[in-house]
């Protein structure tokens, strides 16, 4: 007797659904979807009980004649596509055909739609994948779906769904999404009848924003113009550095306009940020990304949540570049916010007892083991064999070509410095001024961090890494996925201060090691080594391996709480500071610097409202 047996029709349905259909946000996801491929201007979308009792989306789309109305719930039947050809075009957010006859399959379902100019619509009753009822109606033109009783006869998956103030959340941010994807159309949403959002059409990109998440947020932010690089055009905002968020959930990234997932933009995004987001936060950014259908596969994903470029690293080393010169352009403002002081309007007053500290332009030699005032490192180790350990002169790092700039953004240029007044130190640890803008807490700590931390960066990169020969030299043992990684990029290792040359199928062996990276364990340390340098892009000096412990060196020498600096000394600071790369945040990602207007202290002391 055979046992492999086609499923019913309905059965089958069900699978399906159970792919594209999660929890009632999936539905809405899809029909909004649908909402904004017949080119609505406006999309209503009502919930009642989470969704879990009733959805129902209307837009003022194109509509559909009775022959589409019915069609559209048939597997796979769609308007978007009609080769294979055409999947490597997609330019629409559907396209398989799999998201109403799913819906249909698993709900009551109703749909109402007319087109344009016609006397009648049509209306389809579908009870669990059924169909009951095709009739004339007399809708107003567009398409209205209605979705009730959800997993009504799929009741072991309806007890899966969570509770209602759960599953409206989840609508709630697949509207939030749709929403600053399509600042042009308009969006209601209504929970249980209370009016939950309203958005009107036609707005800016900030405007959408500003109207979602309120005119703090949009103040954090940094404007990407809209730039192309070697076919792949980027825009949007990014948050500014320091602004982060615990979860990605406000790191929001459009591809062809549709909302994605994408470690590959993940890894980007944090390498654009680099030391100006601390450790296990994540950026805010609205990122807008138009590139080739061609270039990137949609259909890799059931709820087309997740995408593969066809070349990854050129796409992350575009949203790299973009991110940094969005953080340097911030700089201009900064360095204006907090120009250079002239002179010294008002002195420091610090208790005479106390000692003064070392001069700044001696206190960035730093006293430390590993990093000489000579900065002479024994030679690069030989990939096929021991090298002598005769210390000799580096030549400066090859840095890889960065990408040209785009030709449609101006690179800014600096603003002049004004004059601001040093008015004294707080706790013997943050710096008062005044500038045009209001007061201005610089903390010392910090500051002093920054600028020990880039000039010890500067230093290695230009004369190469301190490295320390082993004794008895390791062997390390990898897969072969990392073994032909590891061969690929030893001369960037060896570079980077790591002696390593393969030592049969598999194996290397490691005879040299940064002299400022301390391990009981050098093979793991290699690994880690290996994880992190995957996570660099090809622009990115392969010197980055050691910055994690630069951070935690200069920590240690910067000037700390309780150190009383004099006015000359403070005068320094502010100045070697200004002069930095990133001038707003520490190594770590802590801000350097907090700019409190005349405005925000008149609200402190209740002059304005």
């Amino acid at each position: 007797m055979s046992r492999i047996a086609l499923l019913p029709e309905a059965v089958a349905c069900q699978v399906a659904a159970g792919e594209v259909v999660e929890r009632p946000a999936s539905v809405v996801k899809e029909l909004v979807e649908n909402s904004l491929d017949s080119s609505a201007t406006r999309v209503e979308v009502l919930i009642r009980r989470g969704g879990n009792s009733s959805i129902r989306v209307v837009d003022n789309g194109c509509g559909m004649d009775r022959d589409d109305a019915l069609l559209c719930l048939e597997r796979h039947a769609t308007s978007k596509i009609r080769t294979g050809a055409d999947l490597m075009a997609i330019h629409t957010l559907g396209f398989r055909g799999e998201a109403l006859p799913s819906i249909a399959s698993v709900s009551r379902f109703r749909l109402t739609t007319r087109e344009h100019g016609a006397l009648a619509g049509t209306e389809v009753l579908v009870n669990g994948g059924r169909m009951e009822t095709v009739r004339d109606c007399g809708e107003p033109e567009g398409t209205q779906i209605e979705v009730r009783s959800l997993f009504y006869n799929l009741p072991a998956r309806r007890k899966f769904l969570r509770t209602e103030n759960t599953e409206a959340s989840h609508v709630e941010h697949v509207l939030h999404l749709q929403a600053v994807g399509h600042p042009l159309v308009g969006f209601t949403f209504l929970n249980d009848e209370r009016l939950v959002m309203q958005l009107p059409p036609g707005q800016s990109l900030r405007e959408r924003i500003h109207g979602l998440c309120g005119a703090a947020l949009v103040a954090e932010l940094l404007e990407i113009p809209e730039c192309e690089f070697s076919g792949v055009k980027l825009r949007g905002f990014i948050g500014k550095a320091g602004v982060s968020r615990s979860t990605r959930q406000q790191q929001i990234v459009f591809l062809n306009g549709r909302p994605i997932e994408n470690t590959t933009l993940n890894y980007a995004l944090r390498e654009g940020y680099h030391t100006a987001l601390m450790k296990g936060q994540h950026p805010v950014t609205f990122l807008f990304i138009e590139m080739d259908p061609a270039a990137v596969d949609v259909n890799v994903h059931p709820a087309k949540r997740e995408v593969r470029f066809r070349d990854p690293a050129h796409i992350r080393e575009v949203v790299v570049e973009v991110t940094r010169r969005a953080l340097e352009s911030d700089r201009a403002s900064w360095t204006k916010t907090f120009a250079a002081p002239q002179r010294i309007e008002t002195s420091i007053v610090t208790p005479d007892e106390t000692p003064p500290l070392i001069p700044m332009a001696e206190q960035t030699a730093l006293r430390s083991d590993w990093a000489d005032s000579s900065f002479q490192r024994p030679a690069a180790p030989s990939t096929s064999g021991f090298s002598s350990s005769t210390p000799q002169p580096v030549a400066a790092q090859q840095v890889p070509p960065t990408l040209p700039p785009p030709a449609n953004i101006a690179q800014a240029a600096p603003p002049p410095a004004k004059d601001f007044k040093l008015l004294g130190v707080l706790g013997k640890l943050y710096i008062l001024m005044e500038n045009a803008a209001g007061l201005v807490l610089v903390d010392q700590h910090a500051a002093h961090e920054r600028i020990l931390f880039e000039e010890m960066k500067r230093r290695m990169e230009g004369q190469g890494v301190p490295t320390q020969r082993l004794l008895l030299p390791i062997t390390l043992e990898v897969g072969p996925k990392d073994a032909d990684w590891l061969v690929q990029h030893l001369e960037a290792l060896s570079r980077a201060g790591i002696g390593l040359e393969p030592f049969g199928s598999g194996t290397f062996k490691i005879d040299a090691l940064p002299q400022f990276l301390r391990a009981d364990d050098p093979p793991q340390l290699l690994r880690d080594i290996i994880d992190e340098l995957r996570e660099t892009s090809a622009q990115t000096s392969k010197l980055r391996l050691g910055e994690d412990m630069i951070a935690k060196t200069v920590c240690r020498h910067a000037v700390k709480a309780n150190d009383v600096l004099r006015e000359p000394e403070c005068l320094r600071l502010i100045q070697d500071l200004l002069a930095c790369e990133l001038p707003y945040c520490c190594p770590h990602g802590r801000p350097t610097m907090i700019q409190m207007s005349y405005s925000e202290l008149e609200k402190k002391f209740g002059r304005k409202v």
